[in-house]
């Protein structure tokens, strides 16, 4: 287990600096700057300007730099917003959209695993099919499609809920529900179809045959198996909520960090872009982590770090 543990640590390290040289190396090849503007700024005010934040480095000097201050937890001062380091924009705002998102996968599990459990023993009735019909739905439709319908019908027609803002238990609503949707529909469809895979193994039918009642033979032996490829997708799950939030956040007018990623790059301000983006990608190399240490919790013949012969 230790030995298993400090390889996934090495391999995140690795993963990390990767996705900081890439994501680095990327913005600086794109044309223009944090500082081009429509009206172009006095020769001497942008050298200042760029001398100042050390833009002017070679971009090899710039790459050092960068990762030395990564390395002692310093994420850089935001080009755009005065006064104000990425630190403190992730530690401003990163508990709004981590609200959001958690609201978002708690309500994608505790519809989506019921919801595939019934269909899965209503299989080919007219439940499944309308189970089948709505995950199709929440597949297909954009996250930001169905936010806007969502604010067209419930809050501009019926007027039941606030259209943005994030300041009362209303306002969570709509934006948990847009982006609750999609992986709603696939856990939804995961665990229709591992149940159905579970329900016909022999276990399941002896417990049947020993006279168990419907909800303990499908909560209590086939749900727990039946739960690993949703537990799998948990890491992706919380990879696609983390980024769809950026457009929700933005709909919504909610002053999480999806709203300053997406204003980062409008203006190019590039610590910011690296510093969420790193943030970002620590967090869905931690969430894929968990998953991995839940398996054994689910199925105790699951042992991490051995690999059969």
């Amino acid at each position: 287990m230790l030995s298993y543990l400090v390889k996934r640590i090495g391999n995140s390290i690795l993963v990390l600096w990767v996705v900081m040289t890439v994501t680095f190396f990327l913005m600086h090849a794109i044309p223009g700057g944090p500082f081009t503007e429509e009206k172009s700024l006095p020769p001497a005010v942008m050298a200042n300007i760029e001398a100042r934040y050390k833009l002017n480095d070679p971009l090899i000097t710039q790459y050092q730099d960068y990762l030395i201050n990564v390395l002692q937890g310093d994420l850089g001062p935001s080009f755009k917003y005065v006064g104000r380091s990425v630190n403190d924009i992730i530690l401003e705002s990163f508990p709004v959209s981590l609200e959001l998102g958690l609201e978002a996968i708690l309500l994608a599990l505790f519809i989506g695993v019921p919801a595939g459990v019934y269909a899965a023993y209503r299989r080919n009735g007219w439940q499944d099919r309308t189970v089948s019909l709505l995950t199709t739905l929440g597949v297909a439709v954009p996250s930001f499609v169905l936010a806007a319908l969502l604010v067209d019908f419930f809050a501009m027609k019926l007027g039941l809920l606030p259209a943005a803002l994030w300041n009362s238990w209303a306002s969570r609503v709509l934006p948990a529900i847009a982006l609750a949707a999609m992986p709603m529909a696939f856990i939804t469809r995961l665990t229709r179809s591992s149940m159905l895979d579970v329900l016909g193994q022999d276990y399941i039918k002896t417990a049947k045959a020993k006279g168990l009642s419907t909800s303990a033979v499908l909560f209590k032996h086939a749900l727990p198996n039946a739960l690993i490829p949703v537990v799998t997708y948990l890491g992706p799950m919380a990879a696609s909520v983390l980024t769809g939030s950026f457009v929700i956040e933005t709909i919504f007018a909610i002053p999480g960090l999806g709203s300053y990623f997406v204003t980062s790059i409008y203006n190019r301000d590039y610590t910011v872009i690296l510093g969420i983006t790193l943030f970002y990608s620590a967090i869905v190399i931690l969430m894929n982590m968990l998953v991995d240490f839940i398996y054994p919790l689910l199925d105790p013949r699951i042992k991490l770090g051995e690999r059969e012969d």
